[in-house]
């Protein structure tokens, strides 16, 4: 495909996928529309870059379909004095997202080659507001705390551990997805003070657990 035929797919898919499900903040339409989703997907399957369906990029891992992308990061709200922390760097493409919507992003990836990888596609894309960082986030990233968002890019069966939640500022925003496949939910939680916290389901989805996520221990007799 030509550039301009990326750049007519990318439209289409703002206009037939995301504003579908109720993504209407135009900042983020925009980032969607002119940050180039093509270049973070594995070479070879550039073509699928924008088919609602999600990409394998190796080790079990996979970029998330478009509509997936757009409704978790809707769900963040995110404004441009928000300090994020993203669990799961992957290919850098939500990194980038984010990057355009906020003040600073800490993303952790526990796969030391996507965090190469990714390094040099935000390179690519001019990123200067974000930090990558190889570790095991699965439980927690306190390190740059308080953030004002939190994305966890995998699902974590047993639900966020407490330091997640320890983590947020007062007002502070977390999105994570809860369960084990194929049943699982994103959900929506916020810091409303010092010890008070609120939630609430946002969808219905299945993707690949966290690695190294806890997860109920299984019995065999």
């Amino acid at each position: 495909m030509s550039q301009t035929s990326f750049d007519v797919a990318r439209s289409a898919m703002v206009a037939q996928q995301i504003r579908t499900c109720e993504v209407l903040d135009e900042r983020l339409l925009e980032r969607l529309r002119t940050v180039p989703r093509e270049a973070f997907v594995p070479e070879g399957q550039r073509a699928a870059a924008f088919a609602d369906a999600p990409i394998p990029i190796g080790r079990g891992q996979v970029m998330f379909a478009p509509m997936l992308d757009a409704r978790l990061v809707n769900a963040l709200a995110l404004t441009p004095t928000d300090r994020v922390l993203e669990v799961g760097t992957g290919t850098g493409y939500l990194t980038t997202v984010m990057a355009g919507l906020a003040r600073i992003i800490y993303s952790v990836e526990i796969i030391p080659e996507f965090k190469l990888r990714a390094a040099v596609s935000l390179a690519a894309q001019g990123v200067a507001n974000a930090l990558l960082e190889v570790g095991d986030a699965a439980r927690g990233w306190p390190r740059h705390a308080p953030y004002d968002a939190i994305l966890v890019s995998g699902a974590l069966p047993l639900g966020p551990d407490a330091r997640f939640r320890e983590s947020l500022a007062v007002g502070g925003r977390l999105v994570v997805i809860v369960g084990e496949p194929p049943a699982m939910e994103a959900r929506l939680i916020v810091r409303e003070g010092a010890d008070r916290f609120s939630e609430r389901s946002l969808f219905e989805t299945d993707v690949p657990v966290l690695m190294n996520a806890p997860r109920r221990e299984s019995f065999f007799f």
